[in-house]
């Protein structure tokens, strides 16, 4: 297993102090090091498949950048492109081709039954993949000149707070850092470090960890719960995941900002988003970006054609959803917010409404639509059967009752929510992710407080909720 946070947080700690006592150079070799000896804690036989994935990586984009003859830069670039289809697909998607196929040869009558190998899926298989794949892709489109100094790329695929969860970072961003010497650290980078840190674990541990309690209830029983608790349990799912996700990035941020790092932003409040395509500018911005750049356009984006258009909208999302996991119901998640991207480009077009949900009188009502757009997203991403969302869906619209459950898990999911809540809408209102920074110290002396103090007080009243840390949503992934 990965480490636990107090191994992470003595193990950074040793980091740090081996890492500022030397040079640029041997400050990468510090990282790489600790990168591969983070991801090998879990399992060190997967280490030798990220160094194959990186090598191969490395080796192609060599090969492509001494030659003009465009066939062979085709060659190389589909050779790197082909084996990290060929590693997801073996070990993320093989079972889920070949129960597939079964099914489908029983629907006409065949019984048939196909080896399954249940691998265990490495942790950020899909996000170090994109990001080395990436790489290659960018020096096909000459929009990027490849290094050949191979453990500094090793170090740009590997860089380990935010290698099994993102962002996914591009070599355009990460990679000169790790080229060119860090800029030393200045309060203004500790300080704005801690926020993250901190704020990050109050998100996860406390917010995410307590909604996850809420949520599992649910959707492991959902038979034996109303329609009106399936809602309780999906707004409480909808804060796990964003509590989760953005959290660990947030903590991704500020861990490597202490090394002197910068990592773009994961997460811009997106549920404060106004329209589909505004969530998709908010929500995992670092995947958004790869399907547009890497999947969209190459598509055809919006040349050829409205329909054609929104044809690569639905396809892009589909594969999205199908890259977040295995399942049925996560191509059914992509495939939904496909289709809601295409219907709202098709109604902002035809009746002339501004896309980025700019109308003042008009904009609350939008967020609380897009809001509640997402959180049915949410039920195909969180049911473990197409079958079971849609039970829960029926149970929502005919079985609206309250039940014992009911009123203490809407108090203890607003409990949870509350402080996460009000200060994002002030953010909001502020257009400004690092508000608490530039509060007078009195301020912020006081937000710090209220969060500790939420801390503390939920944990002794609910304790079981938060006792048993739950593991990152996305190191499934």
């Amino acid at each position: 297993m990965l480490f636990n946070s107090v191994q992470f947080f003595v193990f950074f700690a040793l980091v740090l102090v081996l890492y500022f006592s030397v040079g640029h150079r041997a400050q990468n070799r510090v990282l790489l090091l600790a990168s591969y000896i983070f991801y090998g804690w879990w399992d060190w036989r997967f280490t030798l498949l990220m160094a194959a994935s990186t090598a191969i990586d490395f080796v192609c984009a060599l090969r492509i950048d001494e030659t003009n003859d465009q066939r062979r830069r085709k060659v190389w670039v589909t050779a790197s492109v082909v084996s990290h289809l060929v590693i997801l697909g073996f070990f993320k998607y093989f079972d889920f081709f070949v129960g597939s196929a079964e099914t489908v040869a029983a629907a006409f009558g065949l019984s048939v039954q196909f080896m399954q190998l249940h691998l265990v899926l490495p942790v950020g298989l899909s996000f170090y993949s994109f990001k080395s794949m990436s790489y290659t892709i960018d020096v096909y489109r000459r929009e990027w000149e490849p290094t050949r100094r191979f453990l500094d790329f090793a170090l740009f695929v590997s860089f380990f707070p935010q290698l099994v969860a993102g962002p996914i970072e591009r070599a355009r961003h990460l990679l000169p850092q790790v080229l060119e010497p860090r800029p030393a650290l200045t309060p203004e980078d500790i300080r704005s470090a801690a926020y993250l840190i901190g704020w990050g674990l109050f998100k996860k541990v406390i917010v995410g960890d307590g909604c996850a309690h809420l949520a599992n209830t649910v959707f492991n029983d959902h038979q034996s719960f109303s329609g009106l608790d399936h809602l309780i349990a999906l707004y409480a799912f909808a804060f796990q995941i964003y509590a989760d996700f953005s959290g660990y990035s947030d903590m991704a941020v500020g861990f490597a900002r202490l090394l002197g790092f910068d990592l773009v932003t994961n997460f811009r409040l997106p549920y404060f988003a106004s329209n589909p395509s505004d969530l998709w500018r908010r929500w995992h911005i670092s995947l958004s970006r790869w399907l547009r750049d890497y999947l969209y356009i190459p598509l055809g984006g919006s040349r050829g054609g409205e329909l054609k258009t929104y044809r690569n909208l639905i396809i892009t999302m589909a594969l999205g959803g199908l890259w977040h996991g295995a399942r049925w119901t996560m191509v059914a998640w992509g495939l939904y917010h496909g289709i809601g991207l295409a219907v709202h480009r098709f109604v902002s077009q035809r009746f002339g409404r501004d896309p980025d949900g700019a109308d003042g009188r008009w904009l609350p009502l939008k967020i609380v639509t897009t809001f509640h757009f997402t959180c049915f997203g949410w039920l195909l991403f969180r049911a473990e059967s197409l079958q079971q969302a849609g039970e829960m869906t029926v149970a929502m619209a005919t079985a609206f009752y309250p039940t014992a459950w009911t009123w203490p898990a809407a108090i203890t999911l607003i409990q949870l929510t509350l402080v996460l809540s009000l200060y994002q809408v002030v953010q909001f209102l502020r257009d400004d992710l690092m508000l608490a920074l530039r509060w007078r110290p009195i301020y912020r002396l006081g937000f710090s407080l209220a969060v500790v103090y939420s801390a503390a007080l939920f944990w002794m009243m609910h304790r079981s909720l938060v006792a048993a840390a739950q593991p990152f949503i996305y190191f499934q992934f």
